[in-house]
């Protein structure tokens, strides 16, 4: 979790420049950062949010399907 922060955290802080400014061609970068912020904080919760929720309800699904795995019979 801690790897993913990271990464999203200082890629957003170095796009913060981008995405405020003023000056001469801002217009087009903002164009540019605006889908990539986007898709950072959309990965991260996809990532850390959602995909935990659908496996854990899934591998629920199945552990109450099957309560009780099938024991081995022993042939003497």
């Amino acid at each position: 979790m801690r790897p993913k922060l990271m990464t999203v955290a200082t890629t957003l802080i170095g796009l913060l420049p981008i995405m405020f400014g003023t000056g001469t061609g801002s217009s087009v970068m903002k164009r540019i950062a605006a889908p990539m912020v986007g898709g950072l904080i959309s990965s991260t919760i996809l990532t850390l949010l959602i995909l935990p929720a659908v496996y854990y309800l899934i591998k629920r699904h199945t552990v109450m399907r099957d309560p009780e795995p099938e024991k081995e019979i022993a042939v003497v």
